[in-house]
């Protein structure tokens, strides 16, 4: 709760006492387009969701359903194992931060954070306690009686954040809450808000399209697609092991290497690649051999080698380019038609361009597919 802020200890924290919220077959349709397609999840107590996709996906859409903006064709919305999806949104419990931060512009920051509050009729002392402690909680308390014309982008996020935080929300909702500001700045907003979450244990719920705020805020990411969830998982196990070509290409980025079989060694499988090596990879599924079957290798699972150091377990390439990102060096590949993205540290000059070639380290283990889940 606002008003009851964490006492300072050196012991572990007590776990969240949040409230859970769970979408039971979820599906929604505009017109004949159906936008959301039969979803399931459940966010535990305290936890943060990413809801991750493209444009077009289904997740704002699944989100303004929970929120009660929109009602589902079917499935259910429920908080803490009560059905919401017949009440207003004014009477779910939720609060959420928009994109736009949708302030009042005739408003100060002050009277933004007390609006939610005055329309559920609060008693006017709570209303102030409520508010001063909101902004506090986002540290714009100074800021109180500025109008939005004169705050920042980032002081108007947190003034739309503590808008939400006054009312006590059961479910924190955030659609896109960093999409408008600058690199740093989001960088700093998703540190506070996660912050200000882990400190009130607000169950919450973030959209977005970009993949690194999602691996930094979530414990769990859904990954959506054409209105489905490919996968649910801790944002380490969706990289480290994508359900999907998909998941594999849309969360970070991914080298997809064809091949075919060769023979199945134990667990694992020799893979011919058709850029020219033999390599041999675990896989999950059971593949026979001869069948075709899809490598999708993270940038730094695949190394550069001198181009005179044939093995068969690297594969002729050209060196096209070559650029320093901060610390790391990303190496633009071409084998034949396959192109390839390697990550490596900086050390020194770059490489000239030129002939090279390329293996896979040891100890990567990228994730494997039938080639038919390309599609």
């Amino acid at each position: 709760m606002l008003t009851q802020p964490a006492p300072a200890s050196h012991a572990a924290a007590p776990p969240p006492s949040g409230h859970r919220l769970d979408m039971d077959g979820i599906r929604v349709r505009y017109g004949q387009s159906i936008a959301v397609e039969n979803v399931t999840l459940s966010v535990e107590p305290g936890e943060i969701l990413a809801l991750l996709g493209p444009s077009g996906c289904g997740k704002t859409t699944l989100l303004r359903t929970v929120a009660g903006f929109i009602r589902p064709e079917a499935g259910q919305v429920l908080v803490d194992g009560a059905p919401v999806q017949h009440l207003p949104p004014g009477r779910r419990g939720v609060g959420i931060v928009f994109q736009s931060y949708a302030l009042f512009p005739h408003m100060t920051a002050a009277e933004n954070v007390a609006y939610g509050l005055e329309a559920r009729r609060r008693p006017r002392a709570e209303i102030q306690r409520r508010v001063e402690a909101a902004l506090a909680a986002v540290r714009m308390e100074a800021y109180a009686q500025r109008r939005p014309a004169a705050l920042s982008g980032g002081q108007q996020q947190r003034v739309a954040l503590a808008r939400a935080l006054a009312i006590e929300p059961a479910i924190l909702l955030l659609d896109e809450p960093f999409a408008a500001l600058d690199r740093a700045l989001r960088l700093d907003l998703q540190m506070e808000i996660k912050r200000i979450q882990r400190r009130f244990g607000v169950t919450t719920v973030l959209v977005t399209h970009d993949q690194d705020e999602a691996m930094s805020m979530a414990d769990r990411m859904a990954v959506m697609r054409s209105g489905r969830v490919e996968q649910v998982a801790a944002p380490a196990t969706v990289y480290d092991a994508p359900a999907s070509p998909f998941v594999a290409g849309f969360v970070g980025t991914s080298n997809r290497l064809h091949g075919r079989v060769e023979a199945r060694q134990g667990a694992e499988y020799r893979i011919r690649l058709d850029v020219g090596a033999s390599i041999l990879l675990p896989g999950a599924r059971g593949f026979a051999v001869g069948e075709r079957v899809l490598v999708c290798a993270r940038p730094e699972h695949l190394v550069l080698c001198d181009a005179a150091m044939e093995t068969p377990e690297s594969w002729p390439a050209r060196l096209r380019l070559s650029l320093p990102i901060g610390p790391a060096l990303v190496h633009d590949v071409e084998a034949g038609a396959t192109e390839m993205k390697l990550h490596a540290a900086r050390q020194g000059a770059p490489p000239p361009p030129g002939p090279v070639r390329v293996a896979l380290l040891p100890t990567a283990r990228p994730a494997l597919f039938p080639a038919g889940d390309e599609a």
